[in-house]
């Protein structure tokens, strides 16, 4: 699961081409492949030996974003290419050199601070549609539509404040990480609520959705390639004066995804994430040994041999609560007219609500994974998901899949499969 280490990355701000002259699809040999909005024939991407571009600018009062591939020869002059440049306040442009890189979306996360403030008084709650650790989640009217609230109790100051930090971190906004609108408190007279304010997604958690519906084929490769997406995002280094750290989830499960209406996913509940801040080489809080939920804990988290120092380590953890996620999606799919009733993973090795010391003698003693049936190998979709879950759940963490190359294997299965997403 460990990734390569990542080329240097210029970025400057902003001057934009309407048109798109310079994203002509290249041959195969280029390495690079790229977002593309108007690439409709190859499936929305492109392929090029310079820079992957993400722009966004206004339109008519209305926000536009372009992603598309640069040939090595339009980036001129090197070290600040005219392509890459922004214009304060009329465009946001960044290039990069990973592939995919530029899904992002350039916007700041989340709203200036007084208008957070104005956002979450104007907020009327409609109904409660959630309880966690940390309290409740409320569906609210904002503005004429539906916006969800987490609400935290005051001693559970510490997770609100960072839940709300993560969220707010510079380029974190993407349509795989559930949207983040504003944090506030409120006092009610009797104590202080403290309110994280998000998109509202009717469907709720994957957890909930699979409960009540069984997937097609294609409803499964949507679901699993974006949290792919939205977890690489996570994952992914952007350096330079507008990237983002590294972040790992540490709670990665289906009740903590959430599904939108387009059938794709929305990574949600950042509270117990962690940033990597590359310049030191550190993570920027202590993290705890062992914090998430104990049935999705990779081994080297059960039996504490996760070596802390190391940011990929928790990538890597994050992996194999991935792989667990994935055989909940694979299980409910209808193929062929099978599908199987929804299950947690390890359903039937352990109790409803674990200990470490059960989940350890399982998954690290005995070495026992979620059973992949065999007929899974007579649909193509089915093998491929079965091989990436094994390739999650590896004991050595280093050996696993990352988020980006499950994602490039599941985006060239939904083009063989025809699926638009």
């Amino acid at each position: 699961c460990l990734a390569q280490s990542s080329p240097p990355k210029h970025r400057g701000l902003l001057l934009l081409p309407l048109a798109c002259p310079l994203c002509a699809t290249h041959p195969p040999s280029y390495s690079l492949r790229c977002n593309c909005t108007n690439c409709e024939k190859t499936g929305f991407e492109c392929e090029t030996d310079g820079a992957c571009m993400a722009s966004t600018y206004f339109n008519e009062g209305k926000e536009q974003h372009v992603r598309i591939c640069i040939t090595r020869e339009n980036l001129v002059p090197p070290g600040q290419p005219f392509y890459c440049l922004s214009a304060e306040g009329l465009l946001n442009t960044h290039c990069c050199y990973e592939d995919y890189c530029n899904s992002i979306d350039l916007k700041i996360p989340g709203l200036p601070l007084f208008v957070q403030r104005t956002v979450a008084r104007t907020i009327v709650l409609q109904e409660i549609i959630g309880k966690g650790r940390f309290g409740e989640v409320w569906r609210g009217k904002w503005r004429g539509g539906d916006v969800a609230v987490k609400i935290f109790s005051s001693r559970e100051e510490r997770s609100w404040f960072r839940e709300a930090e993560i969220y707010q971190t510079i380029m974190l906004r993407h349509e795989n990480i559930l949207g983040f609108i504003a944090a506030d408190n409120k006092d009610n007279g009797t104590w202080t609520q403290l309110w994280l304010v998000s998109d509202y997604h009717e469907h709720g958690s994957l957890f909930d959705y699979l409960n009540r519906y069984s997937v097609t084929i294609e409803g499964m490769i949507k679901l699993a390639l974006s949290a792919a997406s939205g977890l690489a995002h996570l994952h992914m280094e952007i350096l330079g004066t507008q990237g983002k750290p590294g972040i790992a989830h540490r709670d990665l499960k289906s009740k903590n995804i959430l599904v939108k209406k387009n059938g794709m996913c929305a990574i949600a509940d950042l509270g117990l994430a962690v940033r990597h801040e590359s310049i030191t080489d550190t993570i920027d809080i202590a993290p705890n040994q062992r914090v998430g939920t104990k049935r999705y804990m990779a081994p080297e988290v059960l039996d504490e041999t996760i070596n802390m120092k190391h940011f990929d380590s928790f990538k890597c953890a994050d992996i194999y609560a991935l792989g667990l996620v994935y055989w909940e999606i694979a299980r409910r799919c209808n193929a062929g007219g099978i599908h199987e009733e929804y299950q947690l993973p390890y359903y039937d090795l352990v109790p409803s609500d674990p200990s470490i010391e059960e989940m350890r003698k399982v998954v690290c003693d005995q070495k026992l994974r979620p059973n992949v049936p065999n007929w899974w190998q007579s649909y193509e979709s089915l093998r491929v998901m079965g091989k990436i879950m094994r390739e999650c759940w590896y004991a050595n963490g280093a050996a696993r899949l990352t988020a980006l190359r499950i994602k490039k294997t599941l985006s060239q299965l939904s083009v063989e499969e025809d699926i638009k997403m």
